[in-house]
C-alpha cells in the first residue's frame, strides 16, 4: 500500500510540474507574437475592445488615450482591428463566422450620441403641444416656443454634455472673472464652470463636446488696456496668443477649425476681443452681452448673454423675490439712466419731465429709489446704450415690470427657447414719441398676460449660488448645446 500511494504521489507531482511548464510555453508564445505583430505599432499592442453587434457587425471601439493623437497609430490600431476580420489570420479549423469590422473613435461615439439627442428632440417637437405636461416647469407654457421640445433638449443636455474647460492661462485674467458689477454674468459663468459641483464639466478633453477658453475680456481691459487710448490691440493680441497656445498643445481647435470651442464675454469689447483670430470670430461661439446683429453677432452660431448688475455680489433685497402679485403700479412706466449711445437721448427728449403717469429722469435725484419706481411701474423702459444690451431688462424681469425694449439689432438671451412676446413689449425706435399711447393701447387682460409671463420666465434669469435647474446658468448652457446639437465635427473636415 506505501508502494502504492508514493507512486501515485509521484504522478501527480510530474503532472503539475507539466501543466506549469506548458501553460509557460504557451505564454511565451503568445508574448512574442504579440511582440512582433505590434512592433510597427509602437506600444499599442490591443487598445481597443470590441464587442459583438446585431448582424454581421462588430464595432471596435478606440478609447481617448490612442485617438487622434497620431495617424500612424490610428492606421496601426484599425489595422490590428481588421486581422480578426482576415480569414488568413483565422484557425482553419475555426467554424465561427467572425463579423466585419467598424471602427468606433470618441469622436463618433460623441457625434452618434448627438444624432440620438437630435432624433429624441425633433419627434418631440413634432408632438402636439397639448401631449405635453407642464408640470416640469411649474409655470406658464406660453413663453416657449415649443415646450415639450425645450424640456426634452434640457434632458438630453443633462444626459449627456460634456465641456472641457482649459487649464492654461493665469490669474488674473484667466480662471477668474468679474462678480461685483454690471459684468457679473461673465464672472459668475467662469467661477461655476471652473469650481461649481456641475454634471457638465469633463476633466478627459476627448470626452468633451466642446471646449472652453475661460479667460475674462473685463479683466483685459483692467490689466492690459490703456485709459483713454481706445486701443483693443491689446485684447486681440491676448485671445490670439491663447488660441496659439492650445492650438499648438492639443489638437482640438485644429480638428474644427474652432467651430466646438466657446468663450465668454459680458464686456462692451468681448466682439473686439474676439477678433484677434479669425476662426475665433467667423467659427467659434461666442457668448456675448454684446449681441448686435449689425456688428457681426451671428446668433446661428452665437449666443446673446443675459446682462446682470449685482453691486455685491447678489440681487437687491428689493427685487430679489417676486413681488406681491397684488403689487401696486400706478406708474404707467419709468426710466432713469445717463445719454449712452442713440437711443436714449430720444427718449430723454420726448418724455423726460413730460408726463406724471411716464416719469422719466436722466439721473434719479438721490432721494428718491431706483428699484422702487420699477416696483411701482407696470412697464419698465430699456433703451440700450453704447451697446445693445442693458441690465435694466433682468432687473425688469425680477421687479414684475414688463420690459419694454428699445433698442435695433439686439438678438435677445435664449430666442430660441423663449417667446419675448410673452413678457415683454418691443417698440421701434420710430415709434418712441408714441410710446404711452402704444402702452395705453395694451388691453389689461393682455397685461395680465405678460405679467403671468414674468412670473413663469424669472427663474431662467437668475444667478444661483450653487446653479440651479433652469436658472440662467443652466440656460446658458443649454443655448451653447443647441448650437453644438447643430454641428457635426465632420463639417469643417
Amino acid at each position: 500500500m506505501m508502494t502504492t500511494t508514493t507512486n501515485n504521489n509521484s504522478c501527480f507531482r510530474w503532472f503539475v510540474w507539466l501543466a506549469v511548464i506548458s501553460s509557460s510555453i504557451i505564454f511565451l508564445v503568445f508574448s512574442m507574437a504579440a511582440s512582433s505583430s505590434s512592433s510597427s505599432s509602437s506600444s499599442i499592442s490591443a487598445p481597443f475592445r470590441f464587442s459583438f453587434m446585431s448582424g454581421n457587425t462588430a464595432r471596435y471601439f478606440i478609447p481617448s488615450s490612442a485617438v487622434g493623437r497620431n495617424l500612424q497609430t490610428n492606421n496601426a490600431v484599425i489595422s490590428a482591428a481588421a486581422k480578426y476580420d482576415d480569414p488568413h489570420h483565422r484557425s482553419p479549423n475555426s467554424s465561427h463566422d467572425f463579423p466585419s469590422p467598424i471602427v468606433i473613435t470618441e469622436e463618433e461615439k460623441l457625434e452618434n450620441g448627438l444624432a440620438r439627442a437630435r432624433a429624441v428632440i425633433k419627434k418631440t417637437a413634432a408632438a402636439s403641444r397639448r401631449n405635453f405636461s407642464m408640470t416640469a416647469f411649474s409655470g406658464g407654457r406660453d413663453i416657449y416656443r415649443n415646450p415639450a421640445a425645450f424640456f426634452q433638449s434640457y434632458i438630453e443636455m443633462e444626459k449627456r454634455f460634456k465641456v472641457h474647460v482649459y487649464e492654461e492661462g493665469e490669474l488674473p485674467i484667466v480662471h477668474y472673472g468679474p462678480c461685483k458689477n454690471i459684468y457679473s454674468s461673465e464672472g459668475r459663468f467662469i467661477l461655476e464652470m471652473e469650481h461649481g459641483s456641475n454634471r457638465f464639466r469633463t476633466r478627459d478633453p476627448y470626452s468633451a463636446h466642446v471646449h472652453f477658453m475661460p479667460f475674462s475680456v473685463t479683466l483685459m481691459v483692467k490689466y492690459l488696456y490703456k485709459p483713454n487710448t481706445y486701443d483693443v490691440t491689446p485684447l486681440k493680441d491676448f485671445t490670439s496668443d491663447y488660441v496659439k497656445v492650445i492650438s499648438t498643445k492639443y489638437p482640438f481647435w485644429n480638428r474644427t477649425q474652432g467651430a466646438d470651442h466657446f468663450m465668454l464675454s459680458c464686456h462692451d469689447w468681448g466682439p473686439h476681443a474676439s477678433m484677434g483670430n479669425p476662426y475665433l470670430y467667423n467659427t467659434s461661439i461666442r457668448v456675448l452681452c454684446n449681441a448686435n446683429s449689425s456688428e457681426g453677432f451671428n446668433p446661428r452660431k452665437d449666443v446673446s448673454l443675459p446682462e446682470v448688475q449685482l453691486y455685491d455680489g447678489n440681487i437687491s433685497p428689493k427685487i430679489r423675490n417676486p413681488p406681491p402679485a397684488n403689487n401696486s403700479r400706478p406708474f404707467l412706466a419709468f426710466f432713469a439712466g445717463g445719454l449712452h449711445g442713440p437711443i436714449r437721448p430720444i427718449v430723454l427728449q420726448h418724455w423726460k419731465g413730460r408726463d406724471r403717469d411716464l416719469p422719466v429722469y436722466e439721473y434719479l435725484p438721490k432721494h428718491l429709489d431706483y428699484y422702487t419706481f420699477m416696483l411701482q411701474s407696470k412697464f419698465c423702459l430699456c433703451p440700450s446704450g453704447y451697446e445693445v444690451a442693458s441690465p435694466r431688462v433682468v432687473e425688469a424681469i425680477y421687479a414684475g415690470c414688463v420690459p419694454v425694449i428699445l433698442s435695433k439689432n439686439y438678438s435677445l438671451p435664449f430666442s430660441d427657447v423663449l417667446r419675448w412676446e410673452a413678457f415683454s413689449v418691443n417698440v421701434d425706435v420710430s415709434d418712441i414719441p408714441r410710446l404711452k399711447e402704444i402702452l395705453m393701447a395694451i388691453p389689461e387682460n393682455e397685461y395680465m398676460k405678460l405679467k403671468e409671463g414674468l412670473s413663469a420666465v424669472r427663474k431662467h434669469f437668475v444667478l444661483n449660488q450653487p446653479a440651479q435647474r433652469f436658472d440662467m446658468f443652466h440656460m446658458i448652457l443649454h443655448s451653447i448645446w443647441l448650437r453644438r446639437l447643430n454641428f457635426r465635427l465632420s463639417q469643417t473636415v
